[in-house]
């Protein structure tokens, strides 16, 4: 999950591991259910409301942040917890989004070749 460029980093990611036919779902791609329930609930729910109807113990959650402060990440955090999910917060290497991006791509590249073996 992630918002803005870092959605996509979480959309590519996703993508990167069905590929290798591993099961993965990407938070950020349903713009219904994103839409419905940032109008609905508000959109720091968008995450956790996808996290309570989707996740189960034992799965990991991925959030990508620029800014490490993103109410609907954070949120979903707690959400995820609560389930028994566990989280992986990547982190915020640097003051310039943009090299806090491709850092962050690095990391889910790394994790990703990981995954693999």
């Amino acid at each position: 999950m992630g918002n803005g460029g870092s959605a996509q980093q979480a959309n590519h990611f996703s993508a990167e591991l069905i590929h290798e036919k591993l099961p993965a779902i990407s938070l950020t791609s349903d713009i219904s259910v994103i839409t419905a329930t940032a109008n609905d609930f508000g959109y720091e729910n968008v995450f956790a409301n996808q996290v309570i109807a989707l996740g189960q113990e034992g799965d990991i959650l991925i959030g990508i942040s620029s800014s490490g402060t993103s109410k609907n990440i954070l949120l979903a955090y707690d959400v995820a917890k609560k389930q028994g999910l566990q989280t992986i917060d990547l982190p915020r290497v640097g003051d310039n989004p943009q090299q806090i991006q491709e850092s962050q791509l690095q990391l889910l590249h790394l994790i990703w070749q990981l995954l693999k073996v």
